[in-house]
C-alpha cells in the first residue's frame, strides 16, 4: 500500500541535526529536479525580499519564512514526519506509534511537496516554505515542473498494490496515476453526513485518523475493494464508487456524523 499525503503549510522548526543531503532522500530519480528548485528558491529568498514574498504568496506576517528559506542548505534536518505538522499530522500522530507501526509508516507514506516533489516520512529535511502552487521566475509553475520526473519515479514507487490518494488538488496535479495504476487507486473525501459537505479541518483530521487506523491494524489492502472492506471493519462508514471504465480510479466517501 502506498499512501499519498499532502504536506502541511505550518512546519516544525528544523532543529539542530545535520544539514540536508539531497542524495540521501528517497526517490533518487527526483534529485535533479529537487536541486534545481532548491537553488532558485534559496537565491530568490536571499535577494529581493519583497519579490520573494510575492512569489511565495506570503502575507506580511509570514515574512520570516523568507529568511528560513535562505538557510535550507545549512539548517538542521529532521525526519519529514517530524517537520510536517497541522491537523492531518496531529491526527496521524506518528511519534506515538509503536516500532512495528512506524516501520509500516516509513514504507507506506509519501508526502508530496512543492520543493522536494515527494518524500517518505523518514527522509531528513529542513523546515521550509514553498507550496506546489508557487511559480518561480526561472523554473515556472512547480506543478508542471514536477510532472515529467514524477511520471517515471512514482509509477515505479506505486508497486503492485493499492494507491491511497489523500492529496489536495494542487498536489494531485504533480502526478496523476494512469492506466493500470489508476485502476488500483482510491481517492477519498470525508463528508459531514447530515450536510454531505466537505469541511476542511475535519476532512484532514479524519484522513489522519484513518491512515493511523490502517497502519496500527497492520492492514495493507491490495486494491480499492479491499480498502473499502477494511475501513468498514475498522468502523468507518464508507460509500464507494467503482470506476465506470478501465484506467480510471475509485472514489470513496467516508461519512462522519459528528464533526470533531
Amino acid at each position: 500500500m502506498l499512501v499519498l499525503l499532502p504536506p502541511s503549510e505550518g512546519k516544525a522548526s528544523s532543529g539542530r541535526g545535520a544539514p540536508l543531503k539531497l542524495e540521501t532522500l528517497s526517490l533518487p530519480g527526483l534529485t535533479e529536479a529537487r536541486a534545481a528548485i532548491l537553488e532558485e528558491l534559496v537565491e530568490l529568498c536571499a535577494g529581493d525580499e519583497e519579490k520573494a514574498r510575492e512569489v511565495l504568496g506570503l502575507s506580511e506576517g509570514l515574512r520570516g519564512e523568507i529568511a528560513k528559506n535562505t538557510e535550507l542548505r545549512t539548517a538542521g534536518a529532521r525526519p519529514a514526519g517530524q517537520i510536517y505538522t497541522g491537523v492531518l499530522y496531529d491526527a496521524l500522530d506518528l511519534a506515538s506509534l509503536d516500532a512495528a507501526t512506524k516501520k509500516r509508516a516509513g514504507r507506506s507514506l509519501l508526502v508530496f511537496s512543492g520543493l522536494w516533489g515527494a518524500v517518505r516520512v523518514t527522509d531528513r529535511i529542513p523546515s521550509y516554505r514553498c507550496s506546489m502552487g508557487v511559480k518561480l521566475p526561472g523554473l515556472g509553475a512547480l506543478g508542471a515542473h514536477w510532472r515529467a520526473p514524477m511520471a517515471s519515479v512514482l509509477n515505479e514507487a506505486a508497486g503492485n498494490g493499492l494507491v491511497l490518494d489523500l492529496r489536495s488538488s494542487a498536489y494531485a496535479a504533480a502526478w496523476k496515476p494512469k492506466g493500470e495504476i489508476a485502476g488500483r487507486t482510491a481517492t477519498v473525501r470525508v463528508l459531514h453526513a447530515p450536510t454531505r459537505k466537505v469541511v476542511s479541518h475535519f476532512n484532514k483530521a479524519t484522513k489522519g485518523r484513518m491512515v493511523r487506523s490502517l497502519l496500527s491494524a497492520g492492514i495493507a489492502p491490495k486494491d480499492p475493494a479491499e480498502l473499502v472492506e477494511a475501513l468498514r471493519e475498522l468502523g468507518y462508514e464508507v460509500e464507494a464508487e467503482a470506476p465506470a471504465k478501465a484506467g480510471a480510479g475509485w472514489s470513496l466517501d467516508v461519512l462522519v456524523d459528528e464533526v470533531h
